[in-house]
C-alpha cells in the first residue's frame, strides 16, 4: 500500500494532491557546511512522497508509513517545543512558517518514504515536502531561498539539530544529470552539467541495516570542536572575535590554522584538519567533474570517507567495514557515508555495468561481518534527480 492507497482507506476519498521531494547524496564536501564551507551534492530520485488533503478547521494531522504514532495539532497553537518524536518536523516546520505567514488551513495528510531512513537526508525532505504541501493549502508562496531558510530553521531552532544548508539546498537546487556546487557562506551556486566525454554513472545506496538519529548522536559535539577550534585560533592569530556562537572555520585563513594547528587541543585540531582538506576536495572534485574526470571525482569521494573516519571520527563499525568493502569492489568509482555518518548508509558512484556484481558482492562481504543484519542491510540503484518542485 503507498501514501494515495493508504491516505483514501483513512478518509475514503482521494488526496487533494501528491507533494514529492527528493532525497540527496553529498560525494563530496561533508561536514563542511556549518561552518560556511562549500559542497557538492545531486539530489536522488528516491524520496519522501506526501498524499494529503485540506482541513479548513486549521488541524494538522498526519500518518507516517514509517512510525507508528499519529501526529495531530492545530497550526493556531503549534507546540513551542519539541515533543521528541517524528512529527518534531511537521510541528517545527508550521512554527517556522507561521512566524512569517499567517496559517489558517490544516492539512490531512500520509507520509511516505521510498528508501530507509538514515544517511539521505529524509528529515530536510520530509520538512520541505510538508512545507510545499501546507504552503499549497494556505495560498503561500515561498522562494527557493525563503523554503531553504524555513526548513533550516526547523531544524537548528526546533529540532535542535545544529546542521548547516547542505541538504536543504541539494533537495530544493539540484538539477538532474548536473552537479550542485554550492558555497554555503553567500548561498551562491553552480550547476555543472556532465561532460560529454564522462563515463556512465548510477548512484548506489549500501543500506547498513542500523538507523540513527542526529539529535541523539555526537553530531552537535562535532559542530562545537569546529566552533571552538575557530574560536582558539582567531585568539592566537590576533584577529579580530566576537561571539562564539558566531563563530566559523570559514572566518580563518588555512594559513593561520598551519601556523597555530599545534596549540589546539588534538580532538579540536583533527576536526579543523578535516575542514581544511575537505574544502581544497571540494574544489578540486568540481573541475574534476567539470573535466568530465568520473574517476578523479571518485576518488575525491573515497578521500572524503578517510577523512571522515580518521579526522572527524565518525562512522558505526558497519558503516566502516562498507566503506572498505567499497574500496576493493570492481566498477565502484568512489562513496563514503552518507549524511553524519554515525550510522545509516553509505553511497557510491558506480559504473552500471558492474552494478549486479556490485550487488551480490558488496551484500556477501558485508553480511559474513553482520549477519544478524540479513533482514535489514539492502542495496539500491538510484539516478539524478532535479530538486523539489514548489
Amino acid at each position: 500500500m503507498n501514501c494515495v492507497e493508504r491516505y483514501e482507506s483513512i478518509y475514503g476519498k482521494e488526496p487533494l494532491d501528491v507533494a514529492f521531494c527528493p532525497y540527496r547524496i553529498c560525494p563530496v564536501g561533508a561536514h563542511t557546511d556549518h561552518q560556511h564551507g562549500k559542497i557538492t551534492g545531486l539530489a536522488i530520485d528516491k524520496g519522501v512522497h506526501i498524499a494529503y488533503g485540506a482541513k479548513q478547521n486549521g488541524v494538522i494531522e498526519f500518518v507516517s508509513m514509517q512510525f507508528e504514532k499519529r501526529a495531530q495539532f492545530h497550526v493556531a497553537s503549534v507546540p513551542r517545543t519539541k515533543q521528541n518524536d517524528w512529527a518534531d518536523y511537521l510541528r517545527g516546520a508550521a512554527y517556522m512558517l507561521s512566524k512569517k505567514h499567517p496559517l489558517e488551513i490544516g492539512l490531512s495528510g500520509v507520509i511516505e518514504g521510498d528508501l530507509p531512513i538514515g544517511g539521505l537526508s529524509s528529515s530536510a525532505a520530509v520538512t520541505i515536502a510538508f512545507l510545499s504541501a501546507l504552503c499549497k493549502v494556505n495560498h503561500i508562496t515561498l522562494s527557493e531561498r525563503d523554503l531553504i531558510e524555513t526548513a533550516l530553521a526547523t531544524e537548528n531552532k526546533y529540532v535542535g539539530v545544529s546542521c548547516g544548508k547542505l541538504d536543504q539546498s541539494c533537495e530544493v537546487f539540484s538539477k538532474k544529470n548536473h552537479l550542485l556546487y554550492l558555497d554555503t557562506l553567500d548561498d551562491s551556486f553552480e550547476l555543472i552539467p556532465e561532460h560529454p566525454d564522462m563515463k556512465p554513472y548510477r548512484i548506489a545506496i549500501f543500506f547498513s541495516g542500523v538507523e540513527r538519529a542526529l539529535t541523539s548522536s555526537k553530531y552537535n559535539m562535532r559542530v562545537d570542536e569546529c566552533r571552538s577550534a575557530a574560536y582558539a585560533l582567531k585568539a592566537y592569530s590576533g584577529m579580530e572575535y566576537g561571539k562564539y556562537e558566531e563563530t566559523y572555520l570559514r572566518d580563518v585563513p588555512c594559513e593561520v590554522f598551519e601556523t597555530y594547528k599545534h596549540k589546539l587541543p588534538d580532538t579540536w585540531r583533527m576536526r579543523a584538519e578535516h575542514w581544511y582538506s575537505e574544502m581544497a576536495r571540494v574544489e578540486k572534485a568540481a573541475e574534476a567533474w567539470r573535466k568530465g574526470n568520473l574517476g578523479a571525482y571518485g576518488a575525491f569521494s573515497f578521500e572524503s570517507g578517510h577523512s571522515s573516519i580518521y579526522q572527524w571520527e565518525t562512522g558505526s563499525p558497519e558503516l566502516k567495514a562498507l566503506y572498505d568493502i567499497m574500496l576493493k569492489t570492481d566498477g565502484i568509482y568512489g562513496g563514503r557515508f552518507s549524511g553524519a555518518g554515525f550510522k545509516g548508509c553509505c553511497m557510491a558512484l558506480i559504473d552500471p555495468a558492474f552494478a549486479d556484481s556490485i550487488r551480490e558482492h558488496v551484500t556477501k562481504e558485508y553480511l559474513q561481518q553482520f549477519p544478524d543484519l540479513r533482514d535489514k542491510f539492502s542495496v539500491h540503484f538510484c539516478e539524478s534527480a532535479d530538486g523539489v518542485t514548489l
